[in-house]
């Protein structure tokens, strides 16, 4: 073994190491080795570690004092006369008697120990900055190769093979994956577990979409269209609020693009999840109103002080504005901040009953469901067929049945 160590030859599995560049590794070898000095000479104050970090090359110099011939106090650092002349006649007391020390001096056992202190210390670096370049990155999008699937989660290899983990609470209900394919989701969350990083991404997150608009929209990326608001039933239905700084924008229109082409791909990677794009406005009665989309308001109430709003429309509306499985009322009242209670227009409200009125024959959990899809009147039940009152509720046949037959009654 030379004293000239060339460490790229010696430590060849360091040049795989991802995220570390050759300047932080140099620096850590050089600690191992100042450590083993320390080890060995019991101080490495008066030694030089040279390393070359273009072709790896180490060298170690230690540097003692020339002292008369039994004056010699500590022989770490100072060396005497007649011991110095064995290796440099010219030397005289107070010279500095500067000396090569070789790696193998160290000894087989000590470079192994030292070779395991250098693994562990890069591993530890690595992991250290997988960590703060994720963390940096919580809410950007990243592109990965799905690796391996389990039941509950999918393991994804970004470009410099860090692990990634997909939950399935995070992925889109109808997303289908296998291994080898591309997948897009952004960073979640990011933690450390037991010494490992653990980068957790998302698909159903609300930053996901934005994303995905940002790529799409220039507008968006440029800062001329502003995303104010965005909230998802993932692989369902999404409402996007947008506002733009420039009036000769029409920021609805850009994001949807000619023909839907912006938003076509969107949808595409959201699994056909219907996306609503609407104007932000600080109007609140307008923005309701857009936010119920597409359904067309009658009149609207709003109690600003409970963020409460009653909102009237046609019969052949309401079902519209609550959509299917309460998705649309549920995230209008998510986008706006109002709880918001649908009321359908008869124009025989006279003639009508509310449907609480009916608490004695009819359970009042049963009530809630039907005012959750906004039928609160008899007659506004009596007027859907009974199929369309079970696709619209959480409600069993024959209870279907059994409310039509105590509400037929009242007007019989």
């Amino acid at each position: 073994m030379s004293s000239n160590i060339n460490l790229i030859d010696s430590f060849q599995e360091f040049k795989d190491f991802k995220n570390i560049d050759r300047p932080t590794v140099i620096t850590v070898l050089e600690e191992v080795f100042r450590s083993m000095i320390r080890k060995r000479f019991g101080t490495d104050e008066n030694v030089d570690v040279i390393v070359n970090p273009d072709n790896g090359d180490l060298e170690i110099w230690r540097t003692r004092v020339v002292m008369e011939d039994g004056f010699s106090e500590d022989d770490d650092l100072e060396i005497e006369l007649a011991e110095a002349h064995q290796y440099d006649a010219d030397l005289e007391v107070g010279d500095d008697y500067i000396e090569q020390i070789t790696l193998e001096s160290f000894g087989r056992r000590a470079i192994l120990a030292a070779r395991q202190t250098l693994v562990s210390k890069i591993l530890e670096l690595e992991k250290d900055e997988v960590f703060k370049k994720y963390k940096d990155r919580e809410g950007e999008l990243v592109i990965g190769e799905v690796y391996q699937i389990w039941k509950k989660e999918i393991l994804v290899l970004d470009e410099d093979n860090n692990e990634l983990i997909l939950p399935k609470t995070e992925q889109i209900p109808a997303d289908y994956f296998k291994k080898g394919d591309s997948i897009r989701a952004v960073v979640h969350k990011v933690d450390m577990m037991n010494s490992n990083p653990k980068i957790i991404i998302s698909r159903t997150a609300p930053e996901f979409l934005q994303r995905l608009f940002e790529l799409e929209v220039p507008e968006i990326f440029d800062g001329l269209i502003t995303i104010k608001k965005i909230v998802r039933e993932p692989g369902e239905r999404a409402k996007v609020a947008v506002e733009s700084y420039d009036d000769r924008i029409d920021p609805v229109g850009a994001c949807v693009g000619m023909k839907g082409s912006r938003i076509h791909g969107i949808v595409r990677e959201l699994r056909n999840e219907n996306i609503d794009v609407i104007n932000f406005t600080t109007n609140n009665s307008l923005y309701i109103t857009r936010a119920l989309s597409p359904a067309r308001i009658t009149s609207i109430k709003l109690d600003d002080e409970n963020k409460t709003a009653a909102v009237y429309l046609k019969p052949d509306q309401v079902s519209l504005a609550i959509g299917r499985g309460g998705h649309n009322i549920k995230l209008a009242g998510k986008l706006t901040g109002y709880e918001i209670d649908v009321y359908r227009e008869t124009g025989e409200e006279e003639e009508d009953v509310d449907i609480e009125e009916f608490a004695d024959e009819i359970d009042n959990w049963i009530i809630d469901e039907l005012k959750r899809v906004g039928l609160d009147t008899a007659k506004s039940v009596l007027s859907l067929t009974e199929d369309e009152l079970i696709r619209r509720t959480d409600l069993e046949e024959d209870t279907i049945r059994e409310i039509v037959r105590i509400l037929q009654a009242e007007f019989e």
